[in-house]
C-alpha cells in the first residue's frame, strides 16, 4: 500500500480539492506541508482541538489569504464554542466545513483544516 501524504490523483480526469488531473495517464499530487502529522486516527480532546485551532490562527495571521480576518474571527468563535460547557456539535461541525472550503487553495492551511475537521467530526 502506498502512503498518501496528501491528494493524489492518477488517470483519467480528476479533481479533488486543489489537486487537478486531466487527460490520458493524467498524475496531480498535493503532498503535506509539515503542518500536520499523522495520529494514526486517535480521536482528539477539545483540548488537542483547542490548540489546533490556536495553530490555525497563528498561520493564519502569517499567511496571505484575502480573507484571513473573517477567518480568525470564525476560528475565534469555534474556540470559545469548544470551550463552552456543552459545545454544540452542529455549529462546530458547520464551521469545520466552511473552513475546508475557505482554504481550499491554501495548501498549508488545507492541510491543517482536514486535521481539524477530522478532530471535530470525532468528537
Amino acid at each position: 500500500m502506498q502512503r498518501n501524504d496528501g491528494i493524489i490523483a492518477t488517470g483519467g480526469s480528476n479533481v479533488v480539492g486543489n489537486a487537478v488531473a486531466s487527460g490520458r495517464n493524467a498524475k496531480a499530487e498535493v503532498r503535506d506541508s509539515g503542518l500536520t502529522q499523522s495520529d494514526g486516527g486517535r480521536q482528539r480532546s477539545p483540548q488537542e482541538i483547542g490548540e489546533l485551532l490556536s495553530r490555525l490562527i497563528d498561520e493564519l495571521g502569517r499567511s496571505d489569504h484575502p480573507e484571513r480576518a473573517d477567518l480568525i474571527e470564525a476560528t475565534e468563535d469555534a474556540r470559545e464554542e469548544l470551550a463552552a460547557e456543552a459545545p454544540r456539535r452542529g455549529k462546530l461541525r458547520s464551521f469545520a466545513r466552511t473552513l475546508m472550503g475557505a482554504v481550499s487553495g491554501f495548501t498549508g492551511l488545507a492541510s491543517l483544516a482536514v486535521t481539524i475537521e477530522e478532530a471535530i467530526h470525532g468528537l
